[in-house]
């Protein structure tokens, strides 16, 4: 794939981004007032945050200039909190647009992206076209993951996705599924291709996944992207005319329903990132705290379960 010059503004930040190397290590964290809870990417060791930031919906702001920069300010604060992975699609408007706008403005607070993107189109020619706009969006030199959205025209996509990875112009290669469509022809694909991640939806009330999807991402080495961890939302309105229990507080530091949640989420062993997204700070904020401090054990996340599914 050729890959186009980039635009000026962005070239000082691509100088930067292209100082770092997949053998590196995690860049330290220095803004982070407790440095949040890494989990490894089997096929690597590498480490990434076990909250990353979703873009669905949220930075689909188009060129409204006010909403732009709130997007600009969640990402600040998301980086600040010692977050990396931030995901996208072309599936969804403006929003890698707006990131890259925010990954010009924030400068080196943004240098330890870790870039997350998909291809999605139902033509196979047309997926690195599609590739080279969605990098061009975000001003990356290269995109540290890339998902074939939604299983669309897979059979096609993912040779040309492991082509790159073996060129060195992309470092992983995954496949992404929500609302727990597809499951059986997610599983087939699991078994044949070799992948670094998948891309799933998990939450308390969403929990097909762990039948056999999960179990399977564990022995085979895969990573595992929790998506719709909030139902689009739904979930927290529905919690939030309940109290949370006192117990969530004492035993595992959360302050936020929405913190508990994201710590049943991230704490599965085949969980690697869960993606919430959002376009406010404080929110962002609640989200990120729930990488710090204790996780919960087996019998924490049977309880948390049980209680969300009775309220």
């Amino acid at each position: 794939m050729t890959m186009k010059p980039v635009h000026p503004a962005r070239r000082q930040l691509l100088r930067r981004l292209a100082l770092f190397a997949p053998s590196l290590a995690l860049p330290s964290l220095p803004q982070a007032s407790t440095a949040p809870t890494l989990k490894p990417i089997p096929s690597t060791g590498e480490t990434v945050p076990v909250l990353g930031l979703g873009s669905w919906i949220t930075f689909n702001v188009g060129d409204d200039a006010q909403a732009r920069a709130g997007c600009t300010a969640v990402m600040r604060a998301f980086f600040a909190a010692g977050g990396r992975l931030i995901d996208s699609s072309p599936m969804y408007g403006s929003s890698q647009p707006v990131i890259g706008q925010g990954l010009v403005a924030l400068g080196p607070a943004a240098a330890s992206v870790f870039a997350a993107d998909k291809v999605w189109i139902g033509a196979g020619a047309r997926g690195p076209a599609q590739i080279e706009a969605s990098r061009r969006h975000w001003g990356v030199p290269r995109f540290d993951l890339l998902q074939v959205h939604n299983l669309l025209a897979w059979e096609a996509h993912l040779p040309q996705l492991q082509t790159l990875k073996a060129s060195g112009l992309l470092r992983y290669v995954g496949i992404s599924t929500s609302e727990g469509r597809r499951h059986a022809e997610l599983e087939r694909i699991m078994r044949s291709q070799p992948l670094d991640f998948i891309q799933l939806s998990y939450n308390p009330l969403d929990r097909e996944a762990e039948a056999r999807l999960l179990p399977l991402a564990q022995e085979r080495g895969i990573a595992v992207i929790a998506n719709r961890p909030f139902r689009q939302g739904e979930l927290l309105q529905a919690l939030a005319a309940e109290r949370l229990p006192a117990w969530a507080g004492a035993e595992l530091g959360c302050s936020s329903w929405a913190a508990l949640v994201l710590k049943f989420i991230v704490s599965h062993p085949a969980i690697t990132c869960a993606i919430p997204a959002t376009s406010q700070v404080e929110h962002l904020r609640q989200n990120m705290a729930a990488a710090n401090g204790p996780m919960p054990d087996a019998a924490q996340r049977r309880r948390i379960a049980e209680l969300i599914a009775a309220l």
